[in-house]
């Protein structure tokens, strides 16, 4: 009779414990269905809340610790883990393997079925793996989407400002050359007073200044060609460098450059590029005004170039992220520029079939990286 009581408690304890460990499982799982559900949760918080699912859905949680490794990057729950037994899964998206889960056992434990793990436990971290693998190709298409969208409203934006510009510009470049014209004639006259002179002298001026606006309005709506050909992208920026070094001594701005070797040549206006570099590295200038760092870095990459401009400066919200590149846009005091510069550089970048992204947090600096294609010869 002792013996057969014995039995049934010992069946009832294992009975009790194994439903224990798939209540376990069931709330990780319904944790993951969870996560699931939120919309708008970035790659990087998915993997840290996934990993915090973990050690609870294991037969010892108090000597468990998680890790999740995704395209070289390593999350853990805890730095320098003493590893004891571990159990893994790989993260598979597109069929290629992206990275892995594993469960560490920081303690010795008895020897369970097959091993230190439940079966049960060998299931369930594939059926997470699985999980977060099908979650995270999902955020990643999402991403890519609304990063599409967002080019495709730029892109109509800018199209529509472009068309605008190009009215503008020819319905002003008629009677501005009338105005530059005539006065540049009658300043020709020997008898007129100095005082006309001089007001004529100003009035050239103003002229010539106005026809420069007009033409960065017709490159901006591609009114103006380019005359493009095979150029050194490395020889260029040392060719822009050369105006900035004493400035850039007398301000305090270390400037490090590290131009790759043997660089590709490329299909640009070299005069187009260099206005480039210029409009980007003022910029970073004026946002280092007690001085900084300001680095600039190329490299090849298989059918590309490209050109890294980084600086230390005070840096711009996503917001003004957001609008850099739109034409009048600027943070600039009244009078101290147009806003054209940058959309320029983004006409110039886009005419050679190139990208150019901005990296900007306040207080941390902006970085520009342009992308040119080796093989490119439209517009020649």
């Amino acid at each position: 009779m002792f013996l057969q009581t014995l039995g049934i408690t010992l069946i009832n304890q294992y009975i009790q414990a194994a439903l224990q460990e798939r209540v376990k499982e069931l709330t990780c799982l319904y944790g993951m269905s969870q996560i699931a559900e939120q919309s708008f949760i970035t790659v990087k918080d998915l993997i840290h809340r996934t990993m915090n699912l973990l050690p609870p859905a294991w037969q010892y949680p108090e000597i468990i610790r998680s890790r999740i490794m995704l395209d070289g990057k390593d999350y853990s729950t805890q730095v320098n883990i003493k590893e004891v037994d571990k159990l893994s899964a790989d993260i598979i998206i597109d069929n290629k393997k992206r990275g892995k889960i594993e469960v560490i056992y920081i303690e010795r434990r008895p020897v369970l079925d097959e091993g230190p793990f439940l079966k049960e436990e060998r299931k369930l971290i594939d059926l997470l793996a699985g999980e977060l693998a099908r979650l995270i190709e999902k955020r990643e298409s999402d991403e890519d989407k609304e990063n599409l969208l967002n080019q495709l409203h730029h892109a109509d934006r800018l199209a529509t400002v472009g068309e605008l510009a190009a009215g503008v510009a020819h319905e002003l470049n008629e009677p501005l050359g009338n105005i530059l014209g005539f006065a540049q004639l009658a300043g020709k006259n020997p008898n007129i007073p100095e005082q006309v002179r001089k007001d004529l002298d100003k009035i050239i001026k103003s002229s010539l200044h106005a026809r420069e606006i007009i033409n960065k309005l017709m490159f901006f709506s591609r009114l103006l060609p380019s005359k493009k050909e095979k150029i050194n992208l490395n020889s260029v920026i040392e060719d822009s460098l050369y105006f900035f070094q004493s400035r850039c001594y007398r301000d305090g701005i270390e400037l490090i450059t590290s131009l790759a070797e043997n660089l590709p040549a490329i299909f640009a206006d070299p005069v187009q590029i260099n206005q480039v570099i210029i409009n980007i590295i003022v910029n970073a200038l004026q946002a280092m005004p007690g001085g900084g760092k300001l680095e600039i870095k190329t490299i090849s990459d298989r059918d590309e170039v490209i050109l890294t401009i980084q600086d230390s400066g005070h840096g711009m919200s996503k917001e003004i992220q957001d609008q850099i590149f739109d034409p009048f846009f600027t943070t600039k005091r009244a009078g101290a520029g147009l806003g054209l510069g940058l959309s320029v550089v983004h006409g110039i970048i886009s005419s050679c079939g190139g990208t150019i992204k901005v990296d900007s947090e306040p207080d941390k600096g902006t970085s520009f990286e342009i992308k040119l294609p080796l093989n490119n010869n439209s517009g020649e």
